[in-house]
C-alpha cells in the first residue's frame, strides 16, 4: 500500500483527501508527498509529489509544464519607490514590454522538434507570439525588498499554451486507469511525452528569462535601475524527472512543488500582499526532496471574486504598488484568497531552510 506523507498548514478538506487517496491507489504509484500549499485541482491536487517506478502520469505534472519562479537581484533599494510616480513610470514601461497574453510581433525560436508533426504545427505559432508573456491567473512579476531593503525581481510564469497542448496530446494516447486518471508506460508513448515535456520545460525557462530581460529594460528606462544577472536563479515546480532516492529510482512528478535537495536553492512566493522566501532545501527523503511552490489557494477563484470587493483588495495591498485600475479584475488574487504563507513555511521547516525573506514592493500581473 502506498504511504502518503503529509506536511499540512491547516486541516485537509475532504475533497482534497479523497483526491489524494485515489491517486495513492493508482497503478504504479509508490510514494505520495503532500505539500502544505496543497489544494484541489482537476485529477491531481496542486502541491502534490508522486513517485512511480515504470509509469508516467501527465496529470501529476499538470498543464502548465515547466512553470516556475525566477529571481535576480537589482542594484537599488526600496527607497526608489518612495514616490508613487516612480511606480507609475515602471508600470508604463512594463505595459509596453511585458504583455500578459501575446507579443505584437512573432519571435524566432530554435527548431526544438516535437515528437509529432501535428503537435509541432499546432503549437509553434503560439510559442513564437507568447515568448516573453506572463499569462494570467497567479502568474506575476514583482519587485521585492529583502530585510536589508535591497530590491529583487521575481518572475512567475510557465510554458503558456504549449504545456496544455503537450499534456492533452499525450493524454489522448494514454491508458485510463480509473477515477479519470491516465497513465503512460515509461517506454514508447511515454518517451514521446518525456521529450515534449522537456521542450515545454525549456520553453518555460526561456519565457521567464525573456520576461526578466524585458523587465530589466523597463526598470532601467523608468528609474535607472540596473540588474545583477550574476544572482539569477530559476526554479521549476511543474515537472517530472527520473531521480534516485535511497536505493530506489523513480519517476518523480511534481505538480505545484519544487525540488528541495540538500543545499538546493528555492523560491517560494506568498501572495501580492505577503512575504516571499528564498530557501535552501534540506533533502528530506520522505518528501522526495521537495517543498511547496507557494502559499496555495484558500478560496476558489469564483468564490474570491464574489466575496472580495475591489476596495477590500486595495486595503489588503496597502503599501504595495499595483495598477489601481486593475483592482476589480484582480480580486481573485487578493492575499485573503491564499493560505497564510507563515503557516505554510512553518509546516515545512524540515523541508527547507529560509535564507532570505522579501516583502512585495511593486506587483505586475496579467489582468
Amino acid at each position: 500500500m502506498t504511504v502518503v506523507h503529509r506536511w499540512l498548514a491547516e486541516p485537509m478538506p475532504r475533497d482534497v483527501a479523497a483526491a489524494l487517496d485515489r491517486l495513492a491507489q493508482a497503478p504504479g504509484v509508490q510514494h505520495v508527498a503532500v505539500m502544505p500549499d496543497v489544494h484541489l485541482a482537476e485529477h491531481v491536487c496542486i502541491g502534490t509529489v508522486v513517485g512511480t517506478v515504470d509509469r508516467l502520469y501527465p496529470q501529476a505534472v499538470g498543464g502548465d509544464i515547466g512553470c516556475g519562479i525566477a529571481v535576480t537581484a537589482l542594484a537599488a533599494t526600496a527607497e526608489v519607490f518612495a514616490d508613487a510616480a516612480a511606480a507609475d513610470r515602471v508600470f508604463a514601461a512594463l505595459h509596453e514590454r511585458v504583455p500578459a497574453l501575446r507579443q505584437r510581433r512573432r519571435r524566432e525560436l530554435v527548431d526544438v522538434g516535437f515528437s509529432d508533426q501535428a503537435l509541432d504545427r499546432s503549437v509553434r505559432r503560439d510559442m513564437q507570439f507568447e515568448l516573453g508573456t506572463l499569462g494570467r491567473g497567479n502568474h506575476f512579476l514583482e519587485v521585492q525588498a529583502d530585510d536589508a531593503d535591497r530590491l529583487w525581481l521575481m518572475v512567475h510564469s510557465g510554458s503558456r499554451a504549449l504545456g496544455p497542448a503537450v499534456r492533452d496530446h499525450h493524454l489522448a494516447r494514454g491508458q485510463p486507469v480509473g477515477k479519470g486518471l491516465v497513465a503512460l508506460p515509461d517506454v514508447g508513448h511515454g518517451r514521446d511525452y518525456l521529450h515534449d515535456h522537456d521542450v515545454a520545460v525549456w520553453f518555460a525557462a526561456q519565457n521567464r528569462r525573456a520576461i526578466a530581460e524585458a523587465a530589466a529594460v523597463a526598470l532601467h528606462e523608468a528609474l535607472g535601475i540596473a540588474t545583477d544577472w550574476a544572482t539569477w536563479q530559476d526554479v521549476v515546480h511543474n515537472f517530472v524527472r527520473r531521480e534516485r532516492h535511497g536505493d530506489v529510482e523513480a519517476w518523480v512528478h511534481r505538480k505545484g512543488a519544487a525540488s528541495a535537495q540538500a543545499g538546493e536553492f528555492g523560491a517560494i512566493p506568498g501572495s501580492m500582499g505577503s512575504w516571499s522566501f528564498h530557501v535552501e532545501g534540506r533533502g528530506c527523503a520522505a518528501s522526495l526532496c521537495s517543498s511547496s511552490h507557494g502559499a496555495g489557494r484558500r478560496l476558489p477563484r469564483g468564490e474570491a471574486m464574489r466575496r472580495i470587493a475591489p476596495r477590500e483588495l486595495e486595503r489588503q495591498l496597502d503599501g504595495v504598488h499595483f495598477p489601481r485600475e486593475q483592482a476589480a479584475a484582480l480580486r481573485d488574487e487578493a492575499p485573503s484568497a491564499y493560505k497564510d504563507i507563515g503557516s505554510v513555511m512553518r509546516a515545512q521547516r524540515d523541508l527547507v531552510k529560509v535564507v532570505r525573506r522579501l516583502r512585495p514592493v511593486l506587483s505586475w500581473k496579467g489582468a
